[in-house]
């Protein structure tokens, strides 16, 4: 079943985190948390499954953190939704054997298409429109606020 979650929300907020505040250097943790208010036990958990499912990389060391993985048009929430469901794992009850015939041939293909429809329209949202977004609605981007061009 899709339910959003925290951990989900916050994975989504932590990515456009990156992705809005990076300047030169890669994003640390204690940032986003200091900038989002993520708490760090569900922050650094979030970010080691979007490491591992490379929509982030991981860069280690004192001046470490995180970048993306690939460009931000290419990563849709869709995309950082899917690692969240995968951490999680849990019961899903679209996938257990019992109920009625009515339940199993009836209720759960509608509502698996209708989760279908959802993940499609995720998919359709990248990270590059909700940096747009943020943008558009007047938040200060850290990073490049940070960039200095002057030679």
């Amino acid at each position: 079943m899709f339910r959003v979650s925290k951990k989900m929300l916050f994975a989504i907020e932590a990515v456009l985190d990156i992705a809005y505040h990076a300047g030169s250097g890669p994003v640390q943790s204690r940032e986003i948390t200091r900038r989002q208010g993520i708490p760090r036990r569900y922050l650094e958990q979030a970010l080691q499954h979007l490491v591992r499912e490379e929509v982030l990389v991981g860069i280690r060391g004192p001046r470490g953190g995180y970048r993306l993985a690939r460009e931000r048009r290419r990563i849709s929430v869709g995309d950082i939704v899917r690692v969240v469901r995968l951490m999680d794992g849990g019961d899903d009850a679209m996938e257990e054997t019992a109920g009625s015939e009515l339940g199993r041939a009836v209720v759960r293909p509608i509502w698996m298409d209708l989760q279908d429809q959802l993940l499609e329209g995720l998919d359709a949202v990248t990270i590059d429109t909700l940096c747009t977004r943020a943008n558009e609605v007047g938040i200060v981007s850290e990073g490049r606020e940070n960039l200095d061009f002057t030679i």
